[in-house]
């Protein structure tokens, strides 16, 4: 199951690679198309694949999410994660713009990472669970699925940032690294 996984893992970047590589609706500037041969990455890691415990939040707090560019953007926080990671208890919220209830979960973070080996605003997570969540729900946080904002790789996005609740103190060696230039 593991290299079936890594497999899995290893086809998606090369999908998400030859899209930033090729596509016109690409992060990558076009003058630096021609020389781009793929973003860099941690190895996949199961480990780094974890379970987590669903406290859903009946009645969404609004969270105004600063951005890299441009005005806050107003989010509802609708559930918070908690789980363990390398021997330490974390939590994470997740959020949904106000007025998109069907939307994917948005899990913005920072960790140890963050501005050293990984992009210097923190990098996010998405997860679409198959039903609604209810508390005590246990869900599968995965890491290795964590990418930066296009706002990496181009000034002309404005990304939301990671609130100060979702900076992780444990470094995060999975997903995408620092953009590569």
């Amino acid at each position: 199951m593991t290299d079936d996984y890594v497999r899995r893992v290893q086809e998606s970047r090369a999908e998400k690679d030859e899209f930033f590589g090729d596509h016109p609706q690409s992060p990558i500037p076009p003058e630096r198309r021609d020389s781009f041969d793929g973003l860099a990455y941690f190895d996949p890691d199961p480990d780094y694949r974890v379970p987590a415990t669903v406290t859903v939040h009946d009645d969404p707090e609004p969270v105004e999410l600063e951005t890299t560019a441009g005005p806050n953007v107003r989010y509802l926080r609708v559930v918070t994660f908690s789980f363990e990671l390398h021997g330490t208890d974390l939590t994470l919220a997740a959020y949904r713009q106000e007025g998109e209830p069907d939307a994917a979960l948005f899990v913005p973070f920072r960790d140890k990472t963050t501005g050293q080996e990984t992009y210097h605003n923190g990098r996010y997570i998405e997860l679409e669970p198959d039903e609604d969540l209810a508390d005590g729900d246990e869900v599968t946080i995965d890491f290795n699925l964590a990418y930066n904002p296009f706002c990496a790789y181009t000034e002309t996005f404005s990304c939301p940032l990671p609130p100060e609740e979702n900076w992780l103190e444990v470094a995060v060696y999975a997903g995408e690294q620092t953009p590569p230039w």
